[in-house]
């Protein structure tokens, strides 16, 4: 296995860390892409979990969540509500910052796809565009040999 190294910081370094710890608890550090008004929604519905993500215009990630990091757990993950729950969620991450209009992307073709775009609507967005960017197979997988009997 080999010898193990031990990296030894100074004081000033762990005050450092201690600093930023406390300022990202307190809530004092703040990006200037968190302050956008408009950005988009990205909705990935799969038959197991719904994750939503808004960015702003330039796509730089400002919140993202799941059903699954809410506390939804196996099949409960891919429902309707879990999908509306997720968006309350992030409504309310996001009601500092300012963001109030949206282009929404969709992809998946799980259940929490349209409830998704519902809530955000009901959570106060003014959604600009909705598009499907779901992936579609144009020709489908190769096809087998005939049998040779």
């Amino acid at each position: 296995m080999g010898k193990k190294r031990i990296i030894q910081k100074s004081e000033a370094d762990t005050l450092r860390e201690k600093a930023e710890l406390e300022a990202l608890a307190k809530g004092t550090v703040k990006s200037t892409s968190r302050t956008a008004l408009t950005g988009r929604a990205y909705i990935r519905a799969t038959y197991n979990n719904t994750i939503i993500t808004f960015t702003d215009d330039k796509g730089n990630v400002m919140v993202t969540s799941s059903a699954g990091a809410l506390g939804f757990k196996g099949p409960k993950k891919a429902t309707p509500f879990a999908a509306a729950k997720v968006v309350e969620f992030l409504a309310q991450k996001t009601q500092k910052g300012g963001l109030r209009e949206l282009q929404v992307f969709v992809k998946g073709i799980g259940a929490g796809r349209e409830s998704a775009i519902r809530a955000l609507a009901t959570n106060g967005f003014d959604l600009l565009s909705i598009k499907d960017t779901t992936p579609i197979p144009h020709n489908g997988p190769k096809l087998k040999k005939p049998r040779r009997v």
